[in-house]
């Protein structure tokens, strides 16, 4: 302990020499330099090893992963591939605000965080006025109602909000004209928060419903609305696109095409160019793919910047208004509870990409209407990050990464090339009719659907570690709000939902049996990864020695697991003993390499797991 009497060094004292720092103070000094060329070398040794041949010069391109329409990341990133764009972007607050709208706290409006929205579509009035209590008493900050047939009635829009300050939380309002008439009466002669929509969107209701809509009269409405500074009239909602199985190219690249679509309607109007820049936010759906989502909100936000400089709008309006909406396409029916997690790296990638407003779906929302335990773990969500992670201290901390940026270069230019196609084309609505943007969406979707059918795209607690003993939790129905006929609403999980539901509603549960071949150290690898398939399609895997198990297993299909010494020496034999047995299809679990007699198929990382569950589907009886 030091003494009492001993006094601090004096600030000019001479400080020894091991205790000085460097001029230039170098983080990886200790260790000798490695180039790109090294890197390469080693990574080519290891692939070589695994089998792979004739590799391009530059043999990162071999581990390239796609992430959207156009644009892959690869395992590697360097200053070289980021080049000037640290520099470009800017700073926050600035153009070409890829660092964020505002300079101030991540997300702006609201000091220390971003904008905690919370929707709701209940029917029940005074549930649904209970639920928006609890959520602005426990840390809700602004509200999303969803008005119409089946959801909250237009005529109540009082009643449920009874209890709110209007001046306290901004208000959404979803619903079309009849919504945003409702809400308008409500105001009228009342001081609103700054920071709520009317929320019309009639291209998005165009692009879901399949009817064309009409837009004169939005300047309008945006005329009446200016009457409550920071009430915005337009919602350009980007979750159609992303639920009928867009990437985030053709996310932002249709939300470009609307936005403008707006702009030229608002100005034919009678508005001004800055006029009608305030009048619109964008509605973008975040996803677990946490560094896609934070390049793509800052990608978004650089592509609308562009679009005001070609429209000659002023800097200071040119700044895009983003609300973060966590993915209905990622979101799960079975094991729903991991949605949770799902959406809690989506809010910190809303977060992080500089999303001003952000709404985190109930992890049981597609399993119909929330409780209140799901309403409260969504904003719970958002409140630990703002308020225990610190998360909205930090202004754009992605920026300056390697990686990051040059995502965000990739997404912008995909974007871009998409959003001109469309004006092309004659413009966003002209491309619904046509078929341009279904057709688009749809290549889109089929791409990811192969990634999903071989689980290069895994789905946790669906095509990897299901659980066929699950007891989903029951909710009251949700009513669909978007009307049929226009783009489909797709979801990650549904084709192996599909599969789970047929087996669930079987007479018994239908099964595979695994017969194993040698010492429980060599086959459990290979029975495990099986198992793991199978069930995900809800086939139970009972397992045993050989052949011997399967009289017992009550199925006709098995599948043998083992390693490759064991199948060359035995699993030709150990296939006809299951024949004799009763199988009448064989599996193996391994790559068709391995050239078995007596195998019908074969299963193994990047097989077809889809196409392998519908056909034992179809070889066990089991059926829609």
């Amino acid at each position: 302990m030091r003494s009492t009497d001993q006094q601090p060094a004096h600030p000019d004292a001479e400080v020894p020499a091991e205790h000085e720092v460097p001029e230039e103070l170098r983080l990886a000094g200790e260790f000798p330099v490695t180039t790109r060329e090294q890197w390469r070398e080693l990574l080519a040794a290891v692939l070589r090893k695994a089998g792979r041949e004739g590799l391009p010069d530059a043999v990162e391109d071999v581990l390239r992963v796609p992430v959207a329409t156009g644009v892959t990341v690869a395992p590697l990133y360097t200053a070289e591939d980021a080049g000037d764009l640290p520099t470009a972007v800017g700073v926050p607050g600035l153009a070409p605000f890829v660092r964020g709208a505002r300079a101030g706290a991540a997300g702006g409006d609201v000091p220390g965080g971003w904008d905690v929205r919370q929707r709701h579509a209940h029917p029940d009035v005074a549930g649904t006025r209970e639920a928006i209590a609890a959520d602005l008493e426990n840390g809700v900050t602004s509200l999303w109602l969803v008005l119409g047939q089946g959801a909250v009635p237009v005529d109540a829009l009082g009643d449920v909000l009874t209890d709110v300050y209007l001046d306290l939380a901004p208000i959404a309002v979803q619903g079309g004209v009849p919504a945003a008439e409702a809400f308008l009466a409500l105001a009228e002669g009342r001081e609103l928060a700054p920071g709520g929509s009317l929320g019309l969107d009639p291209i998005g209701e165009h692009a879901a419903s399949g009817r064309p809509q009409d837009l004169t009269g939005l300047a309008d409405v945006a005329r009446r609305a200016a009457a409550h500074p920071g009430l915005r009239t337009v919602v350009v909602d980007a979750t159609v696109y992303a639920d009928a199985g867009a990437s985030v190219v053709e996310e932002l690249g249709c939300s470009l095409a609307a936005g403008v679509a707006y702009l030229r309607a608002l100005t034919d109007g009678g508005l001004s160019v800055d006029e009608a820049f305030g009048q619109l936010e964008f509605r973008y759906s975040a996803s677990a793919d946490q560094f896609t989502t934070i390049a793509g909100l800052r990608a978004a936000r650089r592509l609308w910047d562009r679009v005001g400089q070609e429209s000659g709008a002023a800097p200071d309006v040119r700044a895009q208004r983003q609300h973060a909406v966590t993915s209905t396409v990622m979101t799960t029916k079975r094991d729903p509870w991991v949605n949770m997690l799902r959406t809690t790296v989506a809010c910190f990638a809303a977060g992080v990409g500089g999303s001003d407003v952000v709404t985190v779906q109930p992890f049981d929302a597609v399993l119909g209407l929330p409780d209140s335990f799901s309403r409260r773990i969504a904003r719970n969500t958002q409140s630990l990050l703002v308020e225990e992670a610190h998360l909205a201290r930090v202004l754009d901390p992605a920026g300056g990464s390697w990686y990051v940026e040059s995502l965000t270069e990739s997404l912008a230019q995909a974007a871009w090339t998409w959003f001109t196609e469309i004006e092309r084309a004659g413009g966003l609505a002209a491309a619904l009719d046509s078929g341009l943007v279904r057709d688009r969406l749809a290549a889109a979707w089929d791409a990811r659907v192969e990634r999903l059918a071989h689980r290069t795209d895994a789905i946790t607690g669906v095509s990897e570690f299901p659980n066929l003993t699950e007891r989903l939790p029951v909710r009251e129905p949700a009513a669909e709000v978007r009307a049929g006929g226009g783009l489909p609403r797709v979801r990650a999980a549904q084709a192996y939902e599909e599969l789970r539901d047929r087996a669930d509603a079987a007479a018994s549960r239908p099964r595979v049996y695994l017969a194993t071949i040698g010492p429980i150290a060599r086959h459990t690898a290979r029975a495990t990864f099986a198992g793991n398939l199978f069930q995900a399609g809800g086939l139970e895997t009972p397992s045993g020695d050989g052949a011997a198990g399967l009289a017992g297993a009550g199925t006709t299909v098995a599948c043998i697991c083992g390693t490759d010494r064991d199948y060359a020496e035995s699993a030709a034999t150990l296939a006809a003993d299951l024949r004799a047995a009763g199988a009448t299809q064989v599996w193996l679990a391994g790559k068709p390499s391995q050239d078995v007699d007596g195998v019908d198929g074969y299963v193994y990382a990047g097989c077809d797991a889809l196409d392998v569950l519908r056909t034992v589907h179809e070889q066990l009886g089991v059926t829609a």
